[in-house]
């Protein structure tokens, strides 16, 4: 199997005085059953030297921005010095949701809050045509910025996909790992930027 680093949300449990790095499990089943091994990666400074054993980034969702409000500021380090590590040693790179944002973030996009993409599903376009996809997000942007190509929209405008191929980065706003049965143009994605094998979910 493929090593894809996975990056974690972080809840704070102020009644056991706890910080968790937390893994939708959702994710290692998706991964796994497309020849994937999903590696955790802690949102400490020290795991970036994980970048070392992967063939590939992987930025899920959860928390805002610390720029929007989030509350999180050692994954936004965490996830700034993975993607660094990975386009100087050529990795894939794939924000979902809150990973995308940040893709956005870094090369100068701005977000605005949107209402109706929070526990819903709607339609979008992409390039190869349109798609139903599920939307669990409350900032977005309308215009992208750097490298980043928009290549999906809602119809209200909002940017749900992105990709920067000569730079191996690629964005989605909905959650592939979401469905109960996974979609085959989400894990064709998947194979096309880590390998793996047929995805058998």
């Amino acid at each position: 199997m493929r090593p894809v680093l996975v990056t974690m949300n972080v809840v704070a449990d102020a009644a056991r005085r706890e910080r968790r790095d937390t893994l939708d499990q959702a994710w290692a089943d998706l991964l796994a059953a497309c020849g994937l091994l999903p590696v955790p990666v802690p949102n400490r400074a020290a795991s970036v030297a994980l970048i070392e054993l992967a063939e590939g980034v992987l930025l899920t969702g959860g928390n805002d921005l610390t720029a929007y409000g989030g509350t999180a500021p050692e994954r936004d380090a965490v996830e700034e010095a993975l993607v660094t590590a990975a386009l100087e040693r050529r990795l894939p790179v794939l924000g979902v949701c809150r990973g995308m944002q940040l893709l956005l973030h870094r090369f100068g996009a701005r977000l605005e809050p949107v209402d109706g993409h929070v526990a819903t599903e709607h339609a979008i376009e992409t390039d190869e045509g349109p798609r139903i996809v599920n939307s669990f997000h409350r900032w977005a942007a309308r215009e992208s910025a750097g490298p980043l190509r928009v290549t999906a929209r809602a119809a209200d405008g909002v940017i749900e996909a992105v990709a920067a191929p000569e730079l191996r980065l690629t964005g989605l706003m909905w959650h592939p790992e979401r469905r109960a049965v996974a979609d085959a143009r989400d894990t064709a994605l998947f194979r096309e930027l880590f390998g793996g094998a047929p995805c058998a979910r």
